[in-house]
């Protein structure tokens, strides 16, 4: 019998609604659900492939350990007790911090870890604590917690009434919204169009979502604080700005600084016109609604931290934060942020080595290689790692590659046996995609619509599977030396008692009966009660971003070197989708896209094979000529790189490709919040 199932696809930030239909534990097809009252029946590629996933004959589903003979299946109990016993016997001999903990994207978008691994985090004690927050997003974290007193109080578009939507660094037709939840992006940037509205991107490539705007301009990678600071500037000059708020400080303050970074001054650095910078400044000024959002080109850059609080600033200035049609925030249903305190969350103890800060109890992943490779105290001897492919999404992934290899121990809880985890000596898979149960805890908070929705598991797992969620709660019990058997308990339990008491006041069986979700309306002005300062006042001028303006000033103007950038695609997530036949189809899409006018100049021609080298290593790669690129820019996909030996991954070995982090510097970062600085990487290109 065909039954259907109703549920959101937790492979992206978008969440969209599926109808799946299911016989036998079968798939038999996947479409977008039209009932979903959020993503109203959109659908990417990457759902249809939630089948591939399901199916693949390389995912792991219970626990297998490495022996000098290979890998072999144990069972769970051994499993658990081999993971205990070599914890606790590191720490006994090292100390707590000699253990390290990764955490990947997908944790965000797993119900059940996000909802347990802080306990196991918790129960290791160690600082040593990494995740991919430092990869992509930290300056829109470190921005908002200054600004608005909590890191995950982070304004979105609101994209469905907006006038003006100005892009920097952002492709959300890819994405369909990053740190802006927005299915069917495509749709509602139409409508932005046809009500009259504009669109402008600000980018280095000419990305998808520029294409279909109203205005593009390319940019010189890493300049973009440049370009805020001097559309600042023009609006303060001509009194553009409007004081509509009576819970700001520091008003006078931004124009003072920002007086020096005259549109002039920024068309050297960012090569964009004077005259470009002033129209657009006006532009979004004198909009009855505008959204000016940046993602992670303004993200993943040595200013990252000030891009993202010029970004916030100028919202502030033109009366477009907490407004309808600008930056605004939700009332989510699961509200995790309802009882936060302010505080202190930076700074509160340092990397061994380089001596870079934490932040929201956090080391930059930057630094992760070198706490591993270097000797003496506190040297991580073992490392817990959890749905995450660092040595393919994080900077230099050749000198993680080897400091994984050098660990007394590793054990990682993944569903793949990949470029990571071949390091480890155990691994655990969790049940995933369509066998667990979904509530998107972080991504409600982040929607540009407030809405809600529960899934329950599609099909059923199989005898000797176990779920993230008892997989952590039984690592915690154990590495807490708790006595007796550990009693899981469902993560459902403590999400109804969150919805009850949530603004909503919901309850996880009203969900249950509507599983095309709940639409809980539009977006509405909630400050200054919603800021988590206890001044309920916004800080418009933050010492530390203050104090790291003067930066600035320094940034290099010329270079003869090219400089690379990455890029997202619509048919891949990160490092971990390329074992999906269906993702793989097609044309090669792993290829240094490159500007026609440096490729005539080189004699380079199209889909000829080049080396590229950075400071840290070299691959070698095809080209592919393109308008998309601007001139001295280059462009790789993020995610590839499936070609180490000892893993068993067959449909990405086909698809091998090559990683762009085998190019990119551990030691090129935001010096300010520590986050990686992927978009400007300095490389020489070789037409051998």
């Amino acid at each position: 019998m065909i039954t259907t199932h109703r549920r959101a696809c937790n492979l992206c930030e978008a969440i969209c609604g599926l109808e799946i239909e299911v016989e036998n534990k079968q798939i038999i097809s996947i479409k977008g659900d039209k009932e979903d009252p959020f993503s109203r029946g959109h659908i990417c590629p990457k759902a249809m492939a939630l089948k591939d996933l399901y199916e693949d004959p390389d995912r792991l589903k219970r626990p297998i350990k490495k022996t000098a003979n290979g890998w072999e299946e144990i069972s769970w109990e051994a499993a658990f007790d081999l993971a205990a016993e070599k914890i606790h016997a590191i720490q006994a001999q090292y100390g707590s911090n000699a253990i390290g903990i990764y955490q990947g994207n997908p944790s965000v978008h797993n119900f059940g870890t996000m909802m347990n691994s802080s306990a196991l985090i918790k129960a290791i004690r160690t600082q040593n604590n990494f995740s991919a927050t430092s990869t992509d997003q930290l300056p829109h974290h470190f921005a908002a917690w200054l600004m608005y007193g909590h890191p995950s109080l982070l304004p979105v578009p609101d994209i469905d009434h907006t006038d003006y939507f100005f892009i920097i660094g952002g492709n959300p037709m890819v994405s369909n919204g990053s740190i802006m939840t927005a299915p069917d992006f495509p749709k509602r940037m139409r409508a932005i169009q046809a009500r009259g509205g504009k669109v402008v991107v600000i980018d280095p490539r000419k990305t998808e979502t520029a294409d279909k705007a109203d205005e593009h301009h390319f940019i010189k990678p890493g300049s973009d604080a440049w370009l805020l600071a001097a559309m600042i500037q023009v609006i303060f000059e001509e009194k553009l700005n409007k004081n509509t708020y009576d819970f700001i400080d520091g008003i006078a303050e931004l124009e003072n600084l920002t007086k020096s970074f005259t549109p002039e001054l920024a068309a050297k650095h960012t090569g964009i016109s004077a005259s470009n910078i002033r129209r657009m400044a006006r532009e979004i000024a004198v909009a009855d609604r505008a959204a000016v959002y940046g993602r992670m080109g303004a993200s993943v850059q040595a200013f990252g931290g000030i891009c993202l609080w010029l970004i916030n600033a100028m919202s502030v200035i033109t009366g477009n934060l907490d407004r309808q049609g600008g930056m605004m925030f939700t009332n989510p249903a699961l509200d995790f942020l309802a009882n936060a305190k302010p505080g202190n969350r930076f700074g509160r103890w340092k990397s061994r080595v380089r001596s870079l800060p934490e932040f929201i109890g956090e080391l930059p992943v930057a630094v992760l290689a070198e706490e591993i490779l270097t000797e003496g105290e506190g040297q991580i001897k073992a490392m817990i790692t959890s749905c995450g492919n660092p040595v393919l999404s994080n900077p230099n992934g050749k000198k993680l590659d080897t400091a994984l290899a050098s660990l007394d121990f590793m054990v990682s809880i993944d569903i793949f046996l990949n470029e990571t985890t071949r390091h480890a000596d155990l691994i655990l898979p969790p049940a995933s995609g369509l066998e667990i149960s979904h509530f998107d805890i972080t991504f409600n908070t982040l929607a540009i619509r407030n809405t809600v929705k529960y899934s329950a598991p599609t099909v059923a797992i199989e005898e000797g599977q176990k779920f993230d969620w008892e997989i952590f709660q039984e690592l915690t019990h154990r590495l807490n030396k708790k006595e007796g058997a550990c009693q899981t308990e469902s993560p459902d339990v403590k999400l109804n008692f969150g919805l009850m008491m949530g603004p909503h006041k919901m309850t996880l069986e009203q969900l249950k009966a509507k599983p095309e979700g709940i639409d809980l309306g539009e977006l509405k002005p909630c400050l200054p009660e919603r800021l988590i300062h206890d001044s309920k006042r916004i800080n418009l001028v933050p010492d530390l971003l203050v104090n790291d303006l003067k930066r600035l000033f320094d940034l290099e103007k010329n270079t003869n070197a090219f400089q690379l950038i990455s890029r997202r695609e619509l048919r891949s997530n990160n490092s971990w989708m390329h074992n999906a036949p269906l993702m793989m189809k097609g044309r090669n899409r792993c290829v240094l896209q490159m500007n026609k006018f440096d490729a005539e100049t080189m004699h380079i021609k199209n889909e000829q094979l080049v080396r590229v080298k950075s400071r840290v290593g070299e691959v070698q790669v095809p080209v592919e000529i393109s308008d998309e690129m601007m001139r001295g820019v280059v462009s790789l996909p993020h995610g590839y790189g499936h070609n180490r030996a000892g893993i068993k991954m067959e449909v990405a070995a086909k698809h091998a490709g090559v990683s762009i982090n085998d190019l990119t510097d551990e030691l090129q970062i935001d010096e300010l919040t520590g986050n990686i600085a992927f978009s400007n990487v300095a490389v020489e290109i070789f037409a051998d």
